[in-house]
């Protein structure tokens, strides 16, 4: 066991014991509580034949989008104490770790009665551990990113639309969020695994489970799954997707990898699709310039350009759109759907709590932005969505079974977001501080392993 992999064992563990208890900051704009959007009358069908799928990292909606207009945001917390505290703004580029662990979630959701992580008084995030934060900073889960370089975000959701009703379909970290991005559920696992995040990790490579009761010291399983996937669902519909990442080594990965979330499904992994994961993620940008580009694709980021609070890139916003104006300024926009969507909320405070779905589900709030031609103009959805709404949105267009409860429930966002009784509209290129030729410049992804 190396000594870098050895030291995030015993991270992962420690933010494990964390626990919680912990009154709640009020909404500056309200918006229907849970509300549920109805069965989609549309789908896109005979318009979208493409969708992109871009997962960006640790956010929550009041963090990235404070004050946006039209959204619910708040610019002030409650801590465990009942004190107010400000929102201050602390820069992308400052580095520093969080928990978010499931744990970390039921701390800052402090729950008054119940099951944990449900009616949630949304004020206990000043109990959540955290490391590396500067002095000056006494609540770091309590800040916001500044506006000058949340804009290329702002710019996007000025042009197409921004859900504020977007919730993680898990409870914890990215783990479980990336296999819902792809399956639409991780077999019942929670937090992370004991060492690398995949099936090359061999049998002792395993992640606890989280019970009916949201007890997170459930049984250990291998971190390699065989539950199908919407790939496989692709595959069985004969279109072709792409998954772009970071390589995979184990068990010291290069940070990027820990994010592909197919290395932890044993059919993909040791099959035939696995030449459809792609490496280096910014191939993405060659392949659509050529001409090339999936039914869906998934995208996810290097460390650098992940917008995680411990990478401190502070390049997230300009890497999602280079990818965005890729597709616009491509032969694919009339064709195409975009998601943008952070993975979880990272530790970072958000006032709005999330509904209960199951035993994992749902997690805290997170942004969700939609870019198509079809997508309206300016609109700010109030509709409830979760990570595995991307999932629904490809089985209605493509006609596809559900993979799990996750996409069952979660609505589409097909209905609310976008007119497709409408002419498709003009791309509008976004601009951001570095530009698509940046990316080809930047080194290889080096996250440090142990960062959860």
């Amino acid at each position: 066991m190396s000594r870098v992999f050895l030291f995030g064992w015993i991270w992962s563990g420690a933010i494990s014991l964390l626990c919680a208890c912990a009154p709640t900051a009020p909404a500056s704009v309200p918006a229907p509580e849970n509300a549920l959007a109805a069965p989609a009358a549309a789908t896109g069908a005979g318009k979208i034949k493409h969708i992109i799928f871009i997962i960006q990292e640790n956010r929550s909606f009041d963090n990235l989008f404070q004050a946006y207009p039209g959204a619910d945001t708040v610019d002030r917390g409650k801590d465990s104490s009942g004190d107010t505290i400000p929102l201050v703004p602390v820069g992308l580029p400052v580095a520093y770790t969080l928990d978010h662990s499931a744990k970390a979630m039921f701390a800052g959701c402090d729950a008054r009665r119940g099951l944990r992580g449900t009616r949630c008084a949304m004020d206990g995030f000043d109990r959540e551990l955290h490391y590396g934060a500067p002095p000056s900073l006494k609540y770091p889960m309590y800040v916001y990113v500044p506006h000058e370089e949340s804009k290329p975000y702002f710019d996007m959701a000025h042009e197409w639309v921004l859900a504020d009703r977007m919730f993680a379909s898990q409870l914890d970290g990215s783990f479980v969020a990336h296999q819902y991005a792809i399956a639409g559920q991780a077999a019942s696992s929670v937090d992370f695994p004991t060492g690398a995040w995949g099936c090359n990790g061999g049998p002792s490579d395993v992640v606890r489970t989280i019970t009916k009761q949201r007890d997170v010291d459930g049984r250990w399983e291998r971190a390699c799954f065989t539950y199908r996937t919407l790939g496989d669902e692709l595959d069985h519909a004969h279109l072709g997707w792409r998954f772009y990442t970071s390589k995979y080594y184990a068990p010291s990965s290069d940070g990027g990898a820990l994010w592909s979330g197919y290395q932890a499904v044993a059919h993909i992994y040791n099959g035939p699709d696995w030449h459809k994961v792609v490496t280096p993620q910014k191939q993405f940008l060659t392949d659509v310039e050529r001409g090339e580009l999936a039914a869906f694709t998934w995208i996810t980021p290097t460390c650098a350009n992940s917008d995680h609070p411990r990478c401190g890139g502070g390049t997230g916003p300009s890497w999602v759109t280079s990818l965005v104006n890729a597709v616009g300024t491509s032969k694919f926009w009339n064709t195409s759907a975009i998601f943008v969507v952070w993975d979880d909320w990272g530790g970072l405070y958000d006032h709005v709590a999330p509904p209960y779905a199951d035993d994992d589900s749902l997690g805290m709030r997170v942004p969700l932005l939609v870019i198509s031609p079809y997508a309206k103009a300016g609109y700010v959805s109030h509709v409830q969505y979760e990570t595995a709404s991307v999932l629904r949105f490809a089985e209605d267009l493509f006609d596809l079974a559900r993979l799990s409860a996750a996409d069952r429930r979660a609505a589409s966002p097909a209905d609310d977001c976008f007119d497709f009784s409408r002419p498709p509209r003009k791309f509008v290129r976004i601009r951001a501080p570095e530009n698509e030729a940046f990316f080809f410049t930047q080194p290889p992804d080096e996250r440090p392993p142990d960062d959860r």
